[in-house]
């Protein structure tokens, strides 16, 4: 395999360049922060454990920075960009600053929210700059749609990257919290500067890691009826577990009898549990009428 050009990452007169060609002004509606600081890419790439046999998904390339320094250091890279211009420039950059990797990449263009399936090969890591404004439900449903991918890195907001990372206890543990953890084990794996990226966003940046747990969690809930528990149980987060789940279960005298059943107490709030505690309020809430024709149809990781 030849070796990349030592030039062939973006630095920030290429990112203006870029952008100017294109007509390209980064736009708050789409979250857009490029990164322009190579050693900050490089820094991700490291972070993130890419290895020469990973085929990495990217949501959200942008520019190519981070295409760049990926395609450096994994066998392939799909890179899923919802933006036509920039869409339709980044296979061009690659070719002209990487051309010797150039067969390896490949691009979808799409919504990341509405991608199920990718070319290639399966991915086995996922790394991205993820825009502020729906960093968490694209990280969710990528590691819905593909289980395939044991190791993610995504760069987003502080707050976000705090809430995803949060423990059980915390004042920030949530709603982002929990389902992450319901794939995978969540950790803050640093922090990143403001003057890496044009335009200079007014909030700072984390890095958060997942990575999969080896086994899923075993249940006879499905992920959809676990993840309706967290809904509810953070949807009124001041409120105690049995007053919060009454609507979920169908009062607030069922909702006990789950917590009950389950061993948590009809006096704790959702902030207090841990994923497996949500699993068992979810495998014991009593069945309605309405879900006797459902219930032979659960499965330990049905969606």
């Amino acid at each position: 395999m030849s070796s990349p050009t030592p030039d062939a990452l973006l630095g920030p007169a290429d990112v203006r360049e870029l952008a100017a060609v294109l007509g390209v002004r980064p736009t708050k509606q789409r979250g857009q922060n490029f990164v322009i600081d190579a050693n900050t890419v490089r820094r991700i790439v490291r972070t993130a454990g890419v290895r020469s046999d990973d085929v990495v998904v990217e949501v959200g390339p942008g520019l190519g920075s981070l295409t760049l320094g990926l395609l450096e250091a994994a066998d392939r890279v799909v890179a899923v960009e919802i933006d036509d211009v920039l869409a339709g420039a980044l296979p061009a950059t690659i070719e002209a600053r990487m051309p010797q990797r150039a067969g390896r990449f490949s691009l979808v263009h799409s919504d990341a929210m509405h991608v199920t399936e990718l070319p290639g090969p399966a991915p086995t890591a996922l790394v991205a700059n993820l825009p502020y404004n729906v960093a968490v439900p694209v990280l969710l449903h990528m590691l819905e749609a593909f289980p395939t991918i044991e190791r993610t890195l995504v760069m987003v907001q502080a707050e976000v990257a705090d809430r995803l990372a949060a423990a059980p206890g915390s004042k920030v543990y949530g709603v982002p919290s929990v389902k992450a953890n319901w794939y995978a084990e969540v950790k803050r794996a640093g922090a990143i500067g403001r003057n890496v990226f044009w335009p200079a966003p007014n909030v700072d940046s984390g890095l958060v890691s997942l990575v999969r747990r080896a086994e899923p969690l075993q249940t006879t809930a499905s992920r959809r009826e676990v993840f309706a528990v967290v809904d509810a149980a953070f949807a009124q987060r001041r409120k105690t577990l049995r007053a919060a789940l009454a609507g979920w279960a169908g009062s607030a005298a069922d909702a006990e009898a789950a917590l009950v059943a389950a061993g948590v107490s009809p006096q704790a709030r959702g902030e207090a549990l841990t994923v497996e505690e949500f699993v068992r309020i979810a495998e014991n809430r009593a069945e309605r009428p309405a879900d006797a024709g459902h219930a032979g149809h659960k499965g330990s990781r049905a969606s």
